[in-house]
Order: C-alpha cells, then sequence, then structure tokens
C-alpha cells in the first residue's frame, strides 16, 4: 500500500440543490475508489476541510469548499525514466519530465509523480507546480521554491505572460505542405470527465500551430498555446485533422489498457520563457528530449 505524505485537494463544485453528500460526490468524481473505500477512510479521519478539522458522514455538502485527502494505492505502476533538473536557485525548479510520469499525485500514482520524485532529489518539502502538463507529455514543467514569491510567478502563467513552445507528430499525407494556424475556441469537459471537446460559446482557449516539414507519411508541428486549457493542443490538433500519434484520447477514446512504453504520446513541451519576476533576467529552459522523428 503506497500512502501519500502530502494531501491531495478536490473542489466541491458549484452543484443544483438538493446537493449530493460528500461521498456520492467522491465516488462520482473518483469512479475507480469505492463508496464503501471512501467511508472507512472518513471514519477514520482521512478526509479534512481546508481548516484541517476531519469531516464526518454528515457532513454538508457545500458548493466551493475544499475537500483534502491522502491518496491511497494497492500496487503503484513504476515509471522507468527519469526527470531531470535543468535549474534551481532560491525561487524556482526547472525540470525536464519524462512522458508517462504524471506532474502530481493522481489516480493509481502516489509516489511515482515528479513533484514527489523532486522532493526526495531536493529535499524541498514545500515546492508547487506552477502549471502542468500531461501525464503522457514530456517536457519542462516549473516548480515554486519560495512560497513568499509563489505568486508572482504564479501571476505570468494567469496573465499569459510565459512563452512556451511544443513540438509534436502526426501522420499526414506525403504530399501535405506546410502551414499553419490559429485556433481560438471554447473547449470543456466532455465525456467521460477527462476527456475534453471544442463546444459553442465565448472563446477560452488559443492556440498557434505551424506544420514545418513532412517526412513520408509524418509531419513535425510546432504548437504555442497562448492559454492553458487541459489537453488544449491535444485537442486542437485532433480538429486539425491531425491527431498526435499514440494519442489514446483523441481524436477517439481509446479502449483502456496499460502504458505501452515503446510508444509515448508525441508531443514535447520543448521550452519555456519569461521575464523572471524577482530578478528581471529573461529566463528560457529547454528540454534536450526528441520525438520519434
Amino acid at each position: 500500500m503506497a500512502i501519500s505524505k502530502h494531501p491531495s485537494v478536490v473542489t466541491l463544485p458549484i452543484a443544483p440543490k438538493p446537493y449530493p453528500s460528500i461521498i456520492s460526490f467522491l465516488c462520482s468524481r473518483f469512479p475507480a475508489i469505492s463508496g464503501e473505500v471512501w467511508r472507512k477512510r472518513i471514519q477514520e479521519g482521512k478526509v479534512c476541510d481546508d481548516a484541517a478539522r476531519p469531516i464526518t458522514l454528515t457532513t454538508e455538502y457545500a458548493p466551493q469548499k475544499r475537500i483534502y485527502y491522502f491518496r491511497e494505492v494497492g500496487a503503484e505502476p513504476v515509471i522507468p525514466f527519469e526527470e531531470q533538473i535543468l535549474f534551481l536557485d532560491g525561487e524556482i525548479l526547472a525540470a525536464c519530465k519524462p512522458h508517462f510520469l504524471p506532474v502530481t499525485p493522481g489516480g493509481k500514482y502516489v509516489e511515482e509523480c515528479l513533484l514527489n520524485r523532486l522532493r526526495r532529489t531536493t529535499g524541498i518539502q514545500d515546492l508547487a507546480p506552477l502549471h502542468r502538463i500531461d501525464r503522457e507529455t514530456a517536457g519542462i514543467v516549473l516548480f515554486s521554491v519560495n512560497r513568499r514569491t509563489r505568486g508572482l510567478y504564479g501571476k505570468l502563467f494567469l496573465e499569459g505572460r510565459v512563452e512556451k513552445n511544443y513540438e509534436a507528430l502526426s501522420a499526414c499525407p506525403p504530399n501535405q505542405t506546410a502551414a499553419s494556424w490559429k485556433i481560438e475556441d471554447r473547449i470543456e469537459r466532455g465525456e467521460p470527465w477527462f476527456r475534453m471537446r471544442s463546444v459553442p460559446g465565448s472563446i477560452n482557449a488559443r492556440s498557434s500551430i505551424s506544420l514545418v516539414e513532412v517526412r513520408g507519411g509524418v509531419a513535425r508541428f510546432i504548437l504555442q498555446p497562448l492559454t492553458g486549457k487541459t489537453h488544449q493542443l491535444r485537442v486542437h490538433m485532433s480538429g486539425l485533422g491531425f491527431g498526435i500519434l499514440n494519442d489514446r484520447y483523441y481524436p477517439e477514446l481509446q479502449p483502456e489498457s496499460v502504458d505501452n512504453f515503446d510508444k509515448p504520446l508525441q508531443l514535447l513541451a520543448k521550452s519555456i520563457s519569461f521575464r523572471d519576476p524577482v530578478s528581471g533576467e529573461i529566463r528560457e529552459f529547454i528540454s534536450g528530449r526528441d520525438l520519434m522523428w
């Protein structure tokens, strides 16, 4: 049994009345965990509110309330690839994540995530990711080291003042020519909940995508996400008719299966750059990883 040393958090979403019980919400949000398990965890005081008080089986559902819990998994998969620390000072840490490794604990992963690996490597327990990339995606991830300046770096991402460049590979006709697209649409959660979709409505997702080279039946793309919605680049590439190689979610959801380490998603967060809000310097971090090109 693997039990996280650090709590995870979930926010109770806005819902119509009558509100569900907290156990009902947890079961719907985490379908792999039974109601019996959640009941046992609550009775043992392992689920708390944002004041660190254990909730009870009768605690009322309150929209926007945060619930904290410690992830437990019976048999945690091991990811046989290593991360690299590219930069570390008193403010930030820049790391390059391998494919298949989640950034933070989730699902069946507790200790096998970039955050907890870096905590063990550096001894810095107060690390906090400033942004996320998908478990299936490799590349650059930034962490805050200093709680006092964390908001300054987080604000860079919120205000779109961080330039991010990705690379991706997709199947294409051999005669495909170079092209560029500016995608602006609205992305929301679909079904199942972890899969995103483009829907009508006000724009909340923007990407610049360029097809730069074709080799045989494979095209190489440079992508710049101008916003940071979950699965944004995967959804936008799929919408153009260029599903990213080895993508198990888009354009069609594939049957659940164990990871095939020989077929990583061909998406790489290649570089990230910004003006450091503390030092004033221009920072740029570049991944040394390459796709299967």
